[in-house]
């Protein structure tokens, strides 16, 4: 048998594939999201997250200074706000003595060269659990977004690199990008969560945070997942706005999408490998169903082939320990 090409011949040992690989997976890529709570030398295990934990301030630092020492340049936070604190205005999330503020000012003293992004959406310290201000049983827009901007103020003052609006709310870049503007924060970028999907892989986030919305859901703000063409049209909107990162969420099950953000514009795109993703794996690795470091892997590595530049996930720490061995 006389064949022209043999396409296996690329394939015949790892030194090999690892030469023509096309996509390659580095802890460069990862933002590592953390959870963090009042109190001192606080671990907390998220029940539906195996193995991640929502640390107190103290932990966090140690935590972080450990994932810089890894090769992860990244950071995004999220506060777990005691219940006493929440309302339906937020306003204990500009408030610049709150557990956010005084995480930016501890982290960006102890490790400088950490990029800190920050979750900027109302849901942890709403009382209805949702992103939004609620008048009439509603999640309204305007008034929403006029808490975003002086939320993502008190993080640019606190020492943010980026804030993160998470929250999905119409013309909020445009809003944030002016204030920071206004108030000198030139150099504050805006990492846009502009396709994030109302999805049900949210869960165990919600769990660990305890921001679950009290009634209905988040479907009128959070995009349709039977949805294409209006993630491209959000995204292009909040890169008109100011965006300098834009986000698709979930990850795993939209790699189309960020496939066509990829393809559409040119700017750096993340993805948010979320929590139920992670759980899934953590899961069927438990049952013996899946060698999961290979999952983690494997995953990361499609996320980033469809085109992600960044990749949000619960795995950060785990992955570069597999890539620096």
């Amino acid at each position: 048998m006389i064949l022209q090409k043999r396409n296996r011949i690329l394939r015949s040992s790892a030194a090999l594939r690892s030469l023509v690989a096309e996509t390659t997976l580095t802890p460069n890529d990862f933002i590592a999201p953390l959870f963090i709570d009042e109190g001192d030398n606080i671990a907390h295990e998220i029940p539906s997250m195996s193995g991640y934990y929502r640390y107190s301030l103290d932990l966090t630092i140690k935590e972080v200074k450990e994932l810089w020492a890894l090769g992860i340049k990244s950071v995004l936070l999220f506060i777990k706000c005691k219940d006493e604190l929440k309302d339906n205005t937020g306003k204990e999330s500009w408030n610049k003595d709150g557990l956010m503020q005084r995480s930016i000012k501890a982290i960006k003293e102890a490790v400088p060269g950490m990029i800190v992004m920050t979750d900027v959406a109302l849901d942890p310290y709403s009382e209805y659990g949702h992103d939004g201000i609620v008048k009439d049983g509603k999640i309204v827009n305007d008034e929403t977004v006029e808490a975003l901007m002086r939320m993502s103020l008190s993080h640019a003052e606190a020492g943010a690199d980026f804030v993160a609006p998470s929250d999905m709310m119409d013309g909020r870049i445009g809003a944030i990008r002016n204030i920071l503007e206004e108030n000198s924060f030139r150099e504050v970028g805006i990492m846009s969560y502009s396709a994030k999907y109302a999805s049900c892989f949210y869960g165990p986030f919600r769990d660990a945070l305890d921001s679950a919305p009290g009634f209905g859901d988040k479907k009128t703000y959070q995009m349709n997942y039977a949805n294409r063409l209006e993630a491209i049209k959000e995204t292009g909107q909040d890169i008109e706005e100011g965006a300098d990162i834009v986000m698709v969420k979930p990850a795993m099950a939209y790699l189309d999408i960020i496939r066509e953000i990829r393809n559409q514009f040119n700017v750096p795109v993340s993805a948010y490998h979320v929590s139920g993703e992670y759980a899934m794996i953590k899961a069927a690795a438990k049952m013996g169903w899946i060698d999961e470091n290979k999952a983690i892997i494997e995953s990361l590595t499609s996320i980033k082939r469809a085109g992600a530049d960044l990749i949000a996930t619960y795995f950060a720490k785990d992955a570069a320990k597999l890539l620096n061995a």
